[in-house]
């Protein structure tokens, strides 16, 4: 219980600086720099090794194991909670990032085939697999500084943010639970292709 715990809190400080970054991208007037600047929060998640769901489930596949599996969803739940919780602050706190987000939100909703939205999903699964890879491997921020802005510019979708915009816009429904689900499954999806092409290939982690 206390390792599950330690796994929960562990996602709860990664989904307080997703919505961190996710306050500077519906802050800022300029899109781009507010998908720069959105990098910080992977960036400080990466450096403290904090349990983001979509940076850990990129490695679930080849550490498979029921200790493995609660810390995947302990960080999710984490997560999840965190990003609602400072979702609904900062829309209090900035009641302009409140509108922006509902605008985000009915576009997502409203904008986009589920299909798609699945494989937007998938890509930027691939984009975070990139930005921690590159890190674990090199200690370089170069990977998230150009990936992370690279999905929120290209319009795929994060999980995580996404239920922190969701929450923020006050927006939580059965439509939306379904929409944030879809998301989960393509970054799932997404996150773990690379990891078993390179395998797959014979590339040493």
């Amino acid at each position: 219980m206390k390792k599950i715990l330690g796994y929960f809190a562990g996602g709860v400080a990664a989904g307080i600086l997703i919505s961190l970054g996710g306050g500077v991208f519906l802050s800022a007037e300029e899109r781009t720099v507010g998908a720069i600047f959105f990098s910080t929060a992977l960036l400080c998640i990466c450096m403290l090794g904090f349990n983001l769901y979509t940076g850990k489930i990129c490695y679930f596949p080849f550490a498979a194991c029921r200790e493995k599996l609660c810390e995947l969803l302990a960080g999710l739940f984490g997560n999840v909670v965190a990003t609602l919780g400072c979702g609904y602050l900062i829309s209090l706190a900035l009641p302009a990032a409140g509108e922006a987000a509902k605008t985000l939100c009915d576009g997502k909703l409203d904008g986009q085939k589920w299909w798609q939205t699945l494989l937007r999903a998938f890509f930027c699964g691939m984009l975070v697999y990139l930005s921690v890879e590159i890190y674990r491997k090199h200690r370089t921020p170069v990977g998230i500084v150009f990936c992370i802005p690279t999905f929120i510019l290209s319009g795929y979708e994060h999980s995580i943010a996404d239920f922190f915009y969701f929450g923020a816009a006050r927006a939580l429904s059965g439509r939306s639970l379904l929409f944030l689900l879809t998301v989960i499954l393509g970054n799932s999806a997404g996150g773990i292709i690379l990891p078993l092409l390179t395998r797959a290939a014979g590339k040493k982690d």
